[in-house]
């Protein structure tokens, strides 16, 4: 008898954390549920994670017992820092799903690591509207109000609503609830309800542990690769709950912060052997969000391109017909632009020297000239941006004898700034330019009395006013990017110099039959979003007195202007044009070369084949 009520008090005893924080459990399982479901892909096939409910509960739990080992007080001011912390994230969470067809991922955090005040204000302008309440992310608001008025019904009306309730069950017979009698009953089911949840709890532990174990194991590697590598594995943890992610993507963004101190590590070891200096002036231009299928140059029924369409039949300027980006985000992408790293290659791309760097140590004077990263515009490296590590003091030295410093509302800015620091330039000389381009917003990104293209110019039934609006801000976004490369040409017509235009990656917008703009952040690559987002216009151009000192160079380019290529190569090209000699250098990643090996994979974002999409 005595072991049966020790064990009825213990069984009682697991009830206490719950009894204590009841409104803490329901709200908090409820909103994950929402979560979980929420951001299910509405397509055949796809399903919520069907542990979670168990791993869930047993989640709660554990916060409910470090509730109730807290001082009350301490315990109710981490409990209303849990309530937040919970609706921001599952609201983040949501809306992202909602907008962009990801949740809350390392690749989400890199967005807003990018992001400043002018963008952030954009996006807000661009992407939040009445309409969102009516989304899934309506379902996590409907939670976040029935709890706020739980809330307001237990401070001020929940007598009330006793009394309402037992009236509405026991009618006439009772019209209050006896709290002696309710308390009594109580106490003699409780040890029955404890050793329910103690099964319950037990069940979901067991269950639910493979997935938390792959979930510690994910969490437990020094660096980034070895994490993608996890996340390869059939076994890998499936983070079902916002929190898991967010945890993860904080996690994963400061392993990468760990890149910078190899670059700067490999400082030393770039290394050249000789230079021929075979260009005297070499000239890089990083666009932005630039969709090849918008220029008139590669046949878009919209004059786009005029000037660039002018160059190329004059013939110096050649186009290339089939490049594709490795990735649709300029983070991941400035980095395969800068480092001698490919994809497929051993290691990371911060194993591999930064192609400025080889340039320096050969005797070019290298410019840099952006109008998108300052070192002062982030405040440390674990901004996670695409310019985190070209704002590395020790690597930008390394990389860079001349920077702007400061950003421009249009690109023409740029031209400015360039006309005020060429007086620095050398005998030989690699200058970079990189553009905001076309990024969104894009009715921001050109003078309003150079805008062309309307609303009406488009026969598109399908599309909305405001969405034909868009549409003709990106174009005429594209139609000023051809002016500001055009007059970056225009600097260097009278001097021997070679011209490399390149985008960092393509942009949706309004492509046939599809109602939307901007990137889409999923892993799932389609053709119709590798056309659309990776496709990219590259070309280049040459001066009338380099083709007449590089007859050979120019032949190679026009024999190179419809092979395959992906831009994480592009190093490789530019170490040939300027003659570089250096281990790093790979003859058969240079386009132009006649080892140029054109059946190299183009993989995109580690995960997809493009030349195996099937393309309509």
């Amino acid at each position: 008898m005595k072991f049966v009520k020790l064990m009825g008090r213990a069984f009682a005893a697991v009830l206490k954390p719950l009894e204590r924080n009841g409104a803490f459990v329901v709200f908090m399982f409820v909103l994950g549920m929402v979560c979980v479901n929420a951001v299910v892909p509405a397509k055949r096939g796809y399903h919520a994670y069907a542990l979670a409910p168990e791993e869930m509960f047993v989640d709660i739990f554990l916060m409910c017992v470090l509730l109730w080992l807290l001082p009350r007080k301490a315990a109710l001011w981490l409990k209303r820092l849990l309530y937040v912390a919970a609706y921001a994230v599952a609201v983040v969470d949501v809306y992202c799903f909602v907008k962009f067809d990801t949740r809350i991922t390392p690749t989400m955090l890199l967005l807003v690591g990018e992001t400043n005040s002018d963008e952030a204000a954009e996006f807000i302008e661009s992407y939040l509207s009445p309409g969102i309440i009516f989304s899934r992310v309506g379902w996590v608001l409907l939670v976040m109000a029935a709890h706020a008025a739980w809330a307001v019904l237990r401070r001020k009306g929940l007598p009330w609503l006793k009394d309402a309730a037992a009236k509405l069950i026991f009618g006439n017979r009772q019209t209050a609830v006896d709290p002696a009698r309710t308390a009594a009953a109580w106490a003699k089911a409780k040890p029955w309800a404890g050793a329910a949840l103690t099964a319950v709890l037990a069940y979901s532990a067991v269950v639910g542990w493979p997935n938390k174990a792959a979930y510690v194991r994910l969490m437990s590697y020094d660096n980034i690769g070895d994490v993608e590598h996890e996340l390869t594995r059939k076994d890998c943890a499936d983070m079902f709950h916002p929190a898991y992610r967010l945890a993860f993507s904080i996690y994963a963004n400061g392993l990468t912060a760990k890149q910078v101190n190899k670059l700067v590590a490999n400082i030393d070891k770039a290394q050249v052997d000789s230079c021929s200096h075979r260009s005297k002036e070499i000239v890089l231009i990083i666009g932005e969000s630039y969709n090849r299928h918008h220029a008139g140059l590669y046949g878009y029924d919209m004059p786009t391109t005029p000037r660039q369409e002018a160059r190329a039949e004059k013939g110096r300027l050649v186009p290339f017909t089939d490049v594709v980006a490795p990735w649709n985000l300029t983070s991941f992408v400035f980095k395969y632009l800068f480092s001698l790293y490919v994809v497929g290659d051993e290691g990371e791309w911060c194993d591999y020297p930064l192609f400025p760097e080889l340039f320096r140590k050969a005797g070019y004077h290298v410019t840099f000239l952006t109008n998108q990263f300052l070192p002062q515009a982030k405040e440390a490296v674990y901004d996670f941006s695409g310019g985190f590590f070209l704002n590395n003091p020790e690597l930008s030295r390394a990389m860079f004898d001349t920077r702007n410093e400061r950003l421009y509302r249009y690109d023409d800015g740029m031209l400015a700034e360039y006309d005020r620091l060429k007086k620095e330039d050398k005998e030989y000389n690699l200058t970079i330019f990189h553009l905001k381009g076309q990024h969104v917003d894009y009715r921001t990104r050109f003078p309003r009395d150079r805008r062309r293209f309307n609303p009406d110019d488009y026969e598109r039934p399908d599309l909305k006013k405001k969405e034909l609006r868009i549409l003709a801000d990106y174009d005429n976004a594209i139609l000023y990017n051809d002016s500001i490369v055009d007059q970056i040409i225009r600097r260097y017509e009278d001097k021997e110099a070679v011209v490399v235009y390149v985008p960092d990656h393509g942009e949706e917008c309004y492509g046939e039959g599809v109602h939307f703009y901007g990137r889409m952040h999923s892993t799932e690559i389609t053709a119709r979003l590798a056309r659309e987002e990776f496709d990219i216009p590259f070309w280049i151009w040459c001066s009338h007195d380099y083709i007449v000192k590089h007859p050979d160079v120019y032949g190679d380019i026009l024999k190179a202007r419809d092979r395959r290529y992906m831009t994480d190569a592009l190093p490789h090209l530019l170490l040939y044009l300027a003659g570089i000699s250096s281990p790093h250098y790979r003859d058969e990643l240079n386009v132009l070369s006649p080892g140029y090996d054109e059946s190299r994979p183009r993989i995109l974002k580690n995960t997809t084949d493009y030349d195996k999409l099937e393309f309509k």
